[in-house]
């Protein structure tokens, strides 16, 4: 009988436990009231569950919505692009995995992330590159090379069409980072990229692999006290609320890749093939334009709010690049592999491409 009291008081406790996880749970899930669809995607042929982990604030992340739109229109309401960002599917290295698998059809991941699956996709990340809008327009508009940038996943049956992109990249922190001293007092998030690791390596710097979703509580908690990302990213996200001041670096280039499983793609009708990529280039253009100003926009809003904005010296910025170059060196056999499904076949990519980039 007492027995049967104790397990009976555990059974409530635990109903309990979840009535009150659920409710929370129910808060803190993310609403998509203000981009919902204005169509009724019931009568679509064709569905594509597509993930990104951000907030569609951010041009490069809205651009989803902005697919699902024109691609509806386009297709006559024959392809519904059910577009799930605020890390609803999870993180990116998880959400990788459903994609490979097929469990979803498609994602804006960012270019950070995306060397998981596709070490080519490392390119965009080196340091002092391609860093700049001027220069990843040259890049996107470069042809060949672009082209085999984007075949990077091709071997894991994932297939990149186009990139948006959200800014670049510096250093938001706890404490005022002016210099090369300073910045060896943080405790940088980085994301779960081999590109970065490297690059902080490189630097002298400590560096904590941490998932996105994972950020707010650390940096609030102190478990890292900046954060490696870009001004536009963490004003819109509230990170500044925290990390109240950043560094700008500029030494890299945010971007969100758009890929998709091939075997899904493969399965559409040729027609609605071409769409989907003409629907895809169209819409990423218009908003890789429309990021440039986001930027500007974003960091005035910061200053406005009281964000302390520094530029390390010269000297210094030569320093990082200086040595941040032997990540060029060290990851060079990842972004030169080639594979099977490659039409370009170059004997030295990355040569290529610093060289397009007047990089040395």
């Amino acid at each position: 009988m007492k027995t049967r009291k104790v397990l009976f008081s555990v059974l409530v406790i635990v109903v309990g436990l979840v009535m009150v996880c659920g409710s929370a749970w129910a808060k803190k899930a993310p609403s998509l009231a203000a981009w919902k669809a204005k169509f009724d995607p019931s009568g679509a042929k064709y569905k594509c569950i597509v993930s990104n982990v951000s907030h569609p604030i951010i041009k490069g992340v809205y651009a989803g919505f902005a697919i699902r739109d024109e691609l509806w229109k386009r297709t006559h309401g024959q392809i519904y692009f059910d577009y799930k960002p605020f890390s609803m599917l999870g993180g990116e290295v998880e959400v990788l995995n459903q994609l490979q698998m097929g469990a979803i059809q498609g994602m804006g991941c960012s270019s950070v992330a995306a060397t998981n699956l596709g070490p080519r996709f490392g390119l965009i990340n080196l340091p002092f590159l391609i860093n700049s809008f001027d220069k990843l327009d040259r890049f996107v508009n470069s042809g060949k090379l672009f082209d085999h940038f984007m075949m990077a996943m091709d071997h894991q049956g994932i297939m990149g069409l186009d990139i948006t992109g959200y800014g670049n990249y510096g250093w938001a922190t706890t404490i005022p980072v002016r210099s090369i001293a300073d910045a060896k007092k943080v405790k940088f998030r980085i994301a779960e990229a081999a590109v970065n690791k490297l690059s902080y390596k490189a630097w002298g710097l400590t560096a904590v692999v941490m998932p996105w979703p994972d950020v707010p509580v650390a940096l609030k908690q102190g478990v890292i006290t900046g954060l490696d990302h870009t001004p536009m990213v963490c004003n819109i996200t509230k990170k500044f609320e925290v990390a109240k001041y950043y560094t700008q670096l500029n030494y890299a280039q945010g971007l969100f890749i758009w890929i998709f499983n091939k075997a899904w793609f493969n399965s559409l009708p040729a027609d609605l093939q071409k769409t989907f990529k003409e629907v895809v280039h169209d819409v990423c253009a218009k908003i890789r334009v429309e990021t440039r100003k986001q930027e500007k926009d974003q960091i005035a809003k910061a200053k406005a709010k009281g964000i302390k904005f520094f530029r390390l010296s010269n000297d210094e910025m030569a320093l990082l690049k200086k040595q941040a170059d032997v990540v060029h060196k060290e990851f060079a056999s990842e972004i030169n592999k080639l594979y099977s499904g490659d039409k370009y076949r170059p004997a030295n990519y990355l040569e290529e491409v610093e060289k397009f980039m007047h990089y040395r």
